[in-house]
């Protein structure tokens, strides 16, 4: 087993010295990081038409995909392979413009992995054959660990100390899991778990998830982060390949498997990148509190989508974009700052609990409670409100856009109404179950993408 080097300030429970130091490691230097970033996303409806869900964008200048990304590489993990394969164009290109700042002669590197029938002549059928498919390339690096991770999800975690709980258990694989309402579990793969943490079952997108024993109404379920030992899981995935009943899924197939006959252990993603106060507990005064829950969101729904960004408006979000100790990569284009103009009654150009990104020229129009991406034009007598607005979009004069998602490139002609009357919506736009109209350049008879 290999020797742990740790960071001194690391325990299970960290302090606030603690979360302030990474746990850069032997371990993770040894890690070869693998992101799953093939999925067409179907839930997001017209919002993944034309772009791979990790592609879409996020939080007024980013990619979904750049929270993976960025996790790796400030947990000290810089040999990544992100796995692509469905309408991957523009997340090509934004690995390509935006994390070429690794450096290659120190063995760092972001590869891109496009589906390319290197051992069989079919495309990826299932995230474990996404990469056994690979598994020549995943031997010729020669790490110690592979961290797999799903490419859709929005948080910030450092992978180090579940690298060290994975030796320090002697596990085989080691899942990250996060509580989460039982209503809504169904969704993920479900799992219990023993008192040392062993995971004794475990369920892909059960229809009834079950609840944790202590603690009902609320499930442990997959954030879909996995740790293997490397050649554990190229034995794994050829056993896998060679069976005709499987699904090749690591969900669905690999880890109900593998929980029966190897040590496959949970670990609890905790908030241990922020503040955790000591309180006294019990009989012990000087009993540390464990870290709260973390904050991690699938978005992968249109409502969730819309929700998690607005939660970036918020005084004090959970998800700190402004936190410079754990910093989210991306490829940022050049752009000039954001302008209001007019101040004249009636025609003031304004935005009010709001983000609004470079590029953004708020001309006589209000923007309230929304997140305006690069380069959005609003113009005058227009109101928008509780609104998520992608790059390149123009509003034009006299609009009134409430609890919206306006898709990339979109221009929405003078006198626009959307979010008033949800059923005329709905007879042109998408409208999903909390009330959220999403409005794509396809809608408007705005043709972006020529299929011939």
């Amino acid at each position: 087993m290999n020797q742990i080097v740790m960071d001194k300030h690391w325990a299970p429970h960290a302090t606030r010295e603690a979360s302030n130091s990474r746990f850069v490691s032997r371990l993770t230097k040894n890690t070869l990081g693998l992101i799953l970033a093939g999925g067409c996303g179907s839930r997001l409806n017209q919002l993944t038409r034309w772009r791979a869900k990790p592609a879409v964008p996020f939080g007024g200048q980013f990619r979904i995909i750049d929270f993976a990304l960025s996790n790796c590489v400030n947990s000290g993990i810089r040999r990544i392979g992100v796995l692509t394969q469905y309408k991957a164009h523009s997340l090509i290109r934004h690995i390509q413009r935006g994390w070429g700042f690794l450096h290659g002669e120190f063995d760092e590197f972001v590869e891109l992995l496009p589906a390319q029938q290197r051992l069989e002549s079919s495309w990826y059928l299932g995230t474990a054959d996404a990469v056994y498919q690979n598994i020549d390339i995943v031997r010729n690096h020669n790490a110690d660990y592979v961290l797999i991770l799903a490419g859709d999800h929005i948080y910030k975690m450092d992978y180090g100390p579940m690298l060290a709980q994975h030796v320090e258990k002697g596990a085989d694989l080691t899942i990250g899991c996060i509580e989460l309402a039982t209503d809504q579990a169904s969704a993920f793969g479900v799992m219990n778990v023993d008192p040392q943490g062993r995971i004794i079952e475990f369920e892909e997108k059960p229809e009834q998830p079950s609840s944790i024993a202590n603690n009902p109404g609320r499930s442990l379920i997959s954030m879909g982060i996995y740790i293997f030992n490397s050649q554990f899981l190229i034995d794994q995935l050829i056993n896998d390949a060679d069976n005709i009943d499987s699904n090749h899924d690591f969900g669905q197939d690999l880890i109900p498997e593998l929980i029966e006959r190897y040590r496959v252990y949970a670990y609890s993603f905790r908030d241990t990148l922020r503040d955790c106060p000591n309180r006294a507990s019990g009989d012990s005064a000087n009993k540390m509190e464990q870290p709260p829950q973390a904050y991690w969101r699938d978005v992968g729904t249109v409502d969730a989508y819309w929700r998690s960004n607005l939660e970036l408006i918020g005084i004090t979000p959970e998800l700190n974009l402004y936190d410079r100790e754990w910093p989210i990569w991306t490829y940022r284009e050049q752009t000039p700052p954001a302008k209001f103009v007019f101040d004249e009654p009636q025609r003031r150009g304004i935005a009010i609990d709001s983000m609004i990104s470079g590029g953004c020229i708020i001309s006589g129009a209000i923007v309230r409670h929304s997140l305006l991406f690069n380069n959005v034009s609003v113009d005058e007598g227009s109101r928008v409100s509780n609104s998520v607005v992608l790059p390149e979009v123009r509003i034009g004069k006299s609009c009134r856009i409430n609890k919206a998602i306006i898709d990339k490139g979109a221009v929405l002609p003078d006198n626009t109404v959307i979010g008033d009357n949800l059923e005329d919506d709905a007879e042109r736009f998408y409208v999903s179950p909390d009330g959220v109209v999403l409005v794509t350049p396809d809608m408007l008879g705005q043709v972006l993408h020529h299929a011939r």
